[in-house]
Protein backbone atom coordinates (compact mmCIF):
# COMPACT_ATOMS: atom_id res chain seq x y z
CA UNK A 1 0.00 0.00 0.00
CA UNK A 2 1.13 3.54 -0.41
CA UNK A 3 2.19 5.43 2.06
CA UNK A 4 -0.69 8.46 3.81
CA UNK A 5 1.69 10.94 2.22
CA UNK A 6 2.08 9.22 -1.52
CA UNK A 7 -1.74 9.21 -1.29
CA UNK A 8 -2.46 12.68 -0.30
CA UNK A 9 -0.15 13.44 -3.13
CA UNK A 10 -1.97 11.26 -5.96
CA UNK A 11 -5.32 12.37 -4.62
CA UNK A 12 -4.88 16.01 -5.37
CA UNK A 13 -4.77 15.49 -8.87
CA UNK A 14 -8.81 14.29 -8.38
CA UNK A 15 -8.95 11.93 -11.63
CA UNK A 16 -11.85 12.60 -13.71
CA UNK A 17 -13.76 11.49 -16.20
CA UNK A 18 -15.93 13.86 -18.05
CA UNK A 19 -16.91 11.98 -20.55
CA UNK A 20 -18.92 9.66 -18.36
CA UNK A 21 -20.46 12.48 -16.35
CA UNK A 22 -21.76 13.93 -19.64
CA UNK A 23 -22.81 10.19 -20.78
CA UNK A 24 -25.78 10.35 -17.70
CA UNK A 25 -29.11 10.72 -18.84
CA UNK A 26 -29.70 12.00 -15.63
CA UNK A 27 -27.91 12.26 -12.54
CA UNK A 28 -24.12 11.19 -12.33
CA UNK A 29 -24.09 10.41 -8.60
CA UNK A 30 -20.77 10.01 -7.00
CA UNK A 31 -19.62 9.25 -3.48
CA UNK A 32 -16.43 9.29 -1.23
CA UNK A 33 -14.91 6.25 0.27
CA UNK A 34 -13.67 5.25 3.56
CA UNK A 35 -10.93 2.69 1.97
CA UNK A 36 -7.76 4.67 1.53
CA UNK A 37 -7.34 2.72 -1.77
CA UNK A 38 -10.21 3.57 -3.05
CA UNK A 39 -11.32 7.07 -5.05
CA UNK A 40 -15.04 7.38 -5.10
CA UNK A 41 -17.82 4.94 -6.40
CA UNK A 42 -19.77 6.59 -9.30
CA UNK A 43 -23.38 5.60 -10.93
CA UNK A 44 -25.28 6.94 -14.07
CA UNK A 45 -27.99 5.53 -16.33
CA UNK A 46 -26.68 5.92 -19.83
CA UNK A 47 -27.93 7.92 -23.15
CA UNK A 48 -27.59 7.73 -26.49
CA UNK A 49 -24.54 9.57 -26.18
CA UNK A 50 -23.02 7.33 -24.42
CA UNK A 51 -22.18 4.77 -27.50
CA UNK A 52 -19.37 7.62 -28.29
CA UNK A 53 -18.45 8.50 -24.82
CA UNK A 54 -14.88 8.18 -24.21
CA UNK A 55 -12.47 6.88 -21.52
CA UNK A 56 -9.49 9.32 -20.78
CA UNK A 57 -6.54 8.22 -19.50
CA UNK A 58 -6.41 9.12 -15.80
CA UNK A 59 -3.80 6.05 -14.20
CA UNK A 60 -6.67 4.42 -12.23
CA UNK A 61 -8.17 0.81 -12.18
CA UNK A 62 -11.94 0.70 -12.03
CA UNK A 63 -14.43 -1.72 -11.62
CA UNK A 64 -17.58 -0.83 -14.00
CA UNK A 65 -20.74 -3.36 -13.18
CA UNK A 66 -23.41 -2.98 -15.85
CA UNK A 67 -26.61 -3.01 -13.85
CA UNK A 68 -28.83 -4.60 -16.92
CA UNK A 69 -31.48 -6.60 -15.86
CA UNK A 70 -31.10 -9.70 -18.38
CA UNK A 71 -27.21 -9.67 -18.28
CA UNK A 72 -25.51 -8.21 -15.41
CA UNK A 73 -21.73 -8.14 -15.80
CA UNK A 74 -18.76 -6.30 -13.87
CA UNK A 75 -15.01 -5.20 -15.84
CA UNK A 76 -12.21 -4.58 -14.83
CA UNK A 77 -10.95 -1.73 -16.25
CA UNK A 78 -7.28 -0.51 -16.09
CA UNK A 79 -6.24 2.72 -17.29
CA UNK A 80 -6.03 3.97 -20.91
CA UNK A 81 -2.93 5.79 -21.84
CA UNK A 82 -5.08 7.64 -24.74
CA UNK A 83 -8.61 8.87 -25.36
CA UNK A 84 -10.71 4.99 -25.80
CA UNK A 85 -14.72 4.20 -25.59
CA UNK A 86 -15.53 2.25 -23.00
CA UNK A 87 -18.54 1.01 -24.62
CA UNK A 88 -21.51 2.39 -22.86
CA UNK A 89 -24.76 0.71 -23.84
CA UNK A 90 -28.10 3.30 -24.09
CA UNK A 91 -30.38 2.99 -21.05
CA UNK A 92 -28.30 0.20 -18.99
CA UNK A 93 -27.59 1.97 -15.59
CA UNK A 94 -23.58 1.81 -14.43
CA UNK A 95 -22.46 1.77 -10.71
CA UNK A 96 -18.35 2.18 -10.74
CA UNK A 97 -15.59 1.54 -8.06
CA UNK A 98 -12.48 3.92 -8.74
CA UNK A 99 -9.27 3.08 -7.11
CA UNK A 100 -6.68 5.66 -5.71
CA UNK A 101 -4.14 6.38 -9.05
CA UNK A 102 -1.34 3.53 -9.37
CA UNK A 103 -3.32 0.88 -6.51
CA UNK A 104 -4.28 -2.59 -7.47
CA UNK A 105 -6.18 -4.28 -4.98
CA UNK A 106 -5.07 -7.67 -3.68
CA UNK A 107 -8.15 -9.25 -5.55
CA UNK A 108 -6.84 -9.04 -8.72
CA UNK A 109 -4.21 -12.06 -9.68
CA UNK A 110 -2.49 -10.08 -12.72
CA UNK A 111 0.40 -8.31 -13.32
CA UNK A 112 0.02 -4.66 -13.72
CA UNK A 113 1.18 -4.13 -17.29
CA UNK A 114 -1.62 -6.33 -18.07
CA UNK A 115 -4.12 -3.88 -16.97
CA UNK A 116 -3.09 -1.09 -18.56
CA UNK A 117 -5.67 -0.32 -21.34
CA UNK A 118 -7.02 -3.69 -20.88
CA UNK A 119 -10.35 -5.08 -19.15
CA UNK A 120 -11.61 -8.46 -17.78
CA UNK A 121 -14.58 -9.87 -16.64
CA UNK A 122 -14.61 -8.92 -12.76
CA UNK A 123 -15.39 -12.81 -11.88
CA UNK A 124 -13.41 -14.80 -14.12
CA UNK A 125 -10.34 -12.57 -12.41
CA UNK A 126 -11.88 -12.68 -8.75
CA UNK A 127 -14.39 -15.50 -8.61
CA UNK A 128 -14.61 -14.43 -4.67
CA UNK A 129 -16.32 -11.43 -5.48
CA UNK A 130 -19.56 -13.26 -6.32
CA UNK A 131 -21.41 -12.25 -3.54
CA UNK A 132 -20.61 -8.14 -3.54
CA UNK A 133 -21.51 -8.70 -7.24
CA UNK A 134 -24.84 -10.22 -7.02
CA UNK A 135 -26.01 -7.40 -4.52
CA UNK A 136 -24.42 -4.64 -6.06
CA UNK A 137 -26.35 -5.32 -9.39
CA UNK A 138 -28.97 -6.06 -6.98
CA UNK A 139 -29.33 -3.07 -5.43
CA UNK A 140 -32.25 -0.67 -5.75
CA UNK A 141 -29.99 2.38 -4.50
CA UNK A 142 -26.82 4.04 -4.92
CA UNK A 143 -26.11 4.24 -1.54
CA UNK A 144 -27.17 0.68 -1.06
CA UNK A 145 -24.57 -0.46 -4.19
CA UNK A 146 -21.95 1.73 -1.90
CA UNK A 147 -22.68 0.11 1.35
CA UNK A 148 -22.17 -3.43 -0.40
CA UNK A 149 -19.05 -2.04 -1.66
CA UNK A 150 -17.20 -0.60 0.87
CA UNK A 151 -18.31 -3.68 3.09
CA UNK A 152 -16.27 -5.75 0.36
CA UNK A 153 -13.36 -3.72 0.32
CA UNK A 154 -12.99 -3.47 4.33
CA UNK A 155 -11.25 -6.49 3.81
CA UNK A 156 -9.14 -6.61 0.73
CA UNK A 157 -5.76 -4.78 0.67
CA UNK A 158 -3.41 -3.53 -2.01
CA UNK A 159 -0.36 -4.28 -3.71
CA UNK A 160 2.63 -2.87 -1.91
CA UNK A 161 4.88 -0.47 -3.62
CA UNK A 162 8.72 -0.17 -3.17
CA UNK A 163 9.88 2.99 -1.51
CA UNK A 164 11.68 3.81 -5.04
CA UNK A 165 9.01 3.53 -6.63
CA UNK A 166 6.77 6.00 -4.21
CA UNK A 167 9.12 8.46 -4.22
CA UNK A 168 9.02 8.83 -8.13
CA UNK A 169 5.25 8.49 -8.08
CA UNK A 170 5.14 11.89 -5.05
CA UNK A 171 7.77 13.49 -7.34
CA UNK A 172 5.46 13.10 -10.70
CA UNK A 173 2.28 14.09 -9.03
CA UNK A 174 3.98 17.43 -7.13
CA UNK A 175 5.04 18.23 -10.09
CA UNK A 176 1.90 17.46 -11.77
CA UNK A 177 4.03 15.30 -14.49
CA UNK A 178 6.19 18.41 -15.29
CA UNK A 179 9.65 16.50 -15.30
CA UNK A 180 13.11 15.72 -17.18
CA UNK A 181 13.41 11.89 -16.42
CA UNK A 182 17.41 12.62 -15.78
CA UNK A 183 15.69 14.91 -12.67
CA UNK A 184 14.52 11.13 -11.43
CA UNK A 185 18.30 10.06 -11.39
CA UNK A 186 19.73 12.84 -9.52
CA UNK A 187 16.31 12.48 -7.28
CA UNK A 188 16.65 8.84 -6.20
CA UNK A 189 20.35 8.06 -6.73
CA UNK A 190 19.44 5.02 -9.06
CA UNK A 191 20.24 4.46 -12.42
CA UNK A 192 17.05 5.69 -14.88
CA UNK A 193 17.48 1.98 -16.36
CA UNK A 194 16.57 1.04 -12.73
CA UNK A 195 13.85 3.24 -12.12
CA UNK A 196 11.85 2.54 -15.30
CA UNK A 197 12.69 -1.18 -14.89
CA UNK A 198 11.17 -1.00 -11.41
CA UNK A 199 8.10 1.24 -11.74
CA UNK A 200 7.09 -0.32 -15.09
CA UNK A 201 6.68 -3.52 -13.41
CA UNK A 202 4.91 -1.89 -10.16
CA UNK A 203 2.79 0.28 -12.39
CA UNK A 204 2.74 -1.53 -15.76
CA UNK A 205 3.61 1.77 -17.52
CA UNK A 206 6.99 3.79 -18.09
CA UNK A 207 7.45 7.08 -15.56
CA UNK A 208 7.37 8.85 -19.04
CA UNK A 209 3.65 7.36 -19.53
CA UNK A 210 3.16 7.76 -16.00
CA UNK A 211 4.04 11.80 -16.61
CA UNK A 212 1.96 12.22 -19.55
CA UNK A 213 -1.27 10.94 -17.48
CA UNK A 214 -0.87 13.43 -14.48
CA UNK A 215 -0.10 16.28 -16.99
CA UNK A 216 -3.41 15.48 -18.88
CA UNK A 217 -5.41 15.21 -15.34
CA UNK A 218 -3.61 18.71 -13.91
CA UNK A 219 -5.16 20.36 -17.31
CA UNK A 220 -8.37 18.92 -16.88
CA UNK A 221 -8.34 20.08 -13.27
CA UNK A 222 -7.09 23.68 -13.70
CA UNK A 223 -9.97 23.96 -16.81
CA UNK A 224 -12.45 22.25 -14.50
CA UNK A 225 -12.09 24.25 -11.53
CA UNK A 226 -10.81 27.61 -12.08
CA UNK A 227 -12.65 30.46 -13.13
CA UNK A 228 -10.21 31.63 -16.17
CA UNK A 229 -7.38 29.41 -17.49
CA UNK A 230 -5.36 31.21 -20.30
CA UNK A 231 -3.95 28.20 -22.31
CA UNK A 232 -0.76 29.29 -23.03
CA UNK A 233 -0.27 30.12 -19.74
CA UNK A 234 -1.72 26.48 -18.79
CA UNK A 235 0.78 25.02 -21.42
CA UNK A 236 3.32 26.58 -19.79
CA UNK A 237 2.83 25.86 -16.35
CA UNK A 238 2.87 21.95 -17.50
CA UNK A 239 6.05 22.14 -19.45
CA UNK A 240 4.94 22.15 -23.08
CA UNK A 241 7.28 23.41 -25.76
CA UNK A 242 4.45 25.66 -26.81
CA UNK A 243 0.62 25.97 -27.10
CA UNK A 244 0.33 23.71 -30.34
CA UNK A 245 2.35 21.44 -28.53
CA UNK A 246 -0.31 21.47 -25.80
CA UNK A 247 -3.29 21.64 -27.90
CA UNK A 248 -2.02 18.41 -29.98
CA UNK A 249 -1.37 16.30 -26.73
CA UNK A 250 -4.62 17.30 -25.14
CA UNK A 251 -6.44 16.47 -28.03
CA UNK A 252 -5.30 12.98 -28.29
CA UNK A 253 -5.42 11.78 -24.47
CA UNK A 254 -9.03 13.66 -24.05
CA UNK A 255 -10.35 13.68 -27.74
CA UNK A 256 -11.13 17.48 -27.51
CA UNK A 257 -9.72 20.78 -27.80
CA UNK A 258 -9.25 22.60 -24.29
CA UNK A 259 -11.58 25.41 -25.34
CA UNK A 260 -14.51 22.78 -26.82
CA UNK A 261 -13.81 20.60 -23.45
CA UNK A 262 -13.99 23.88 -21.01
CA UNK A 263 -16.88 24.95 -22.90
CA UNK A 264 -18.94 21.68 -22.08
CA UNK A 265 -17.83 20.93 -18.37
CA UNK A 266 -18.37 25.09 -17.81
CA UNK A 267 -21.92 24.30 -18.89
CA UNK A 268 -24.83 23.58 -17.08
CA UNK A 269 -25.55 20.77 -18.65
CA UNK A 270 -22.94 19.27 -17.28
CA UNK A 271 -22.71 20.94 -13.72
CA UNK A 272 -26.35 20.37 -13.42
CA UNK A 273 -25.85 15.93 -13.70
CA UNK A 274 -23.21 15.96 -10.92
CA UNK A 275 -24.84 14.53 -7.01
CA UNK A 276 -22.37 14.36 -4.43
CA UNK A 277 -23.46 12.11 -1.78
Amino acid sequence: MLSVSVIDQVSCIHSKQPWFVLSAEQDFSVSPSFQPEISHYYRFDADKSAETAFAIPDGCVDIVFDCDESNPVARVCGTTLEATNPEFIHRHRYFGVRFETGIISDLFDIGAEDLVEHQFNLLDMAPKAQKMFEQVVDAKCFSDQVSVAERFFSSKGSRQFSALSAMVIRYICEQKGNIRLADLEELTGYTLRTIQRLFRDEMGMSPKAFCRIIRCQSAIYDINHKQQVVFSDLACDLGFSDQSHFLREFKRLVSETPLRYQNQVKSEAYLNRIRYY
